[in-house]
């Protein structure tokens, strides 16, 4: 890695948001990690994107499961294997279990399962990769939140559990904020985007959805921290 490029890890990043957080990264000139639970999938995605011009060299896999704790462990032996600072973090990685159902069908399993991987792993993440971010001198962490998740306008009884995992994360982000006070830590939502989760009605584009997030990881003020945007905006949740 040349000496002043800066690195950023996108979990959930072998398709969707995150593989376009990925490209767009790399177009920026960072060195990019993509994060993955499937091995296949993940090492795919970081050839097709560290082919693409001007990026070679510059794209890895690491295999990550956020849900899982020891997983997260091993991701960051490895990266710590491959780079010693770490810019830039953005907590993708998200399920979706519950769309069609309401809060009153909601199980313990399918809501602590939705949990574990968008709220608590974006935690985990977060502090197992603290000693890499604390050597960068501009450290960011982004996740990626929903509008779903949005207490100001009330809920409307879609995908419970999904929701409240994401009003769950932008406490997660204040909370970091307030620990580590010298960081850009934020919440973003994307929007409505045409991914597998999203569906081919949705409003926005995988492009459009990446900006955001890319602008918090890349190029938002250092002093913005804890809050929750959207199109640059910070907005209520």
């Amino acid at each position: 890695m040349r000496r002043n490029q800066r690195a950023a890890f996108v979990t959930g990043a072998n398709k969707g948001i995150g593989f376009e957080v990925a490209r767009q990264l790399a177009r920026e000139g960072f060195r990019v990690f993509i994060g993955a639970r499937n091995e296949e999938a993940g090492k795919a995605a970081a050839e097709k994107l560290d082919h693409e011009e001007k990026n070679q060299g510059n794209v890895f896999f690491l295999e990550i499961d956020v849900s899982k704790p020891e997983s997260i462990e091993r991701a960051a032996e490895e990266f710590a294997r491959q780079s010693d600072r770490l810019d830039a973090l953005v907590n993708n990685a998200g399920i979706l279990l519950d769309d069609d159902k309401d809060v009153l069908a909601l199980t313990a399993e399918m809501f602590q399962t939705t949990l574990r991987t968008n709220t608590l792993g974006a935690l985990l993440v977060s502090q197992a990769f603290l000693p890499f971010l604390r050597k960068s001198d501009n450290p960011r962490i982004v996740n990626v939140s929903s509008g779903g998740g949005q207490l100001a306008d009330g809920a409307d009884g879609w995908a419970p559990a999904y929701c409240i995992c994401k009003t769950a994360l932008n406490g997660v982000t204040v909370q970091l904020a307030a620990a580590l006070p010298d960081f850009a830590v934020n919440s973003v939502c994307p929007g409505w985007v045409r991914t597998d989760m999203g569906g081919s009605n949705a409003t926005r584009s995988v492009a459009e959805g990446a900006s955001g997030i890319v602008w918090l990881a890349a190029d938002a003020p250092q002093g913005e921290t804890g809050k929750f945007w959207r199109d640059r905006k910070v907005i209520p949740w």
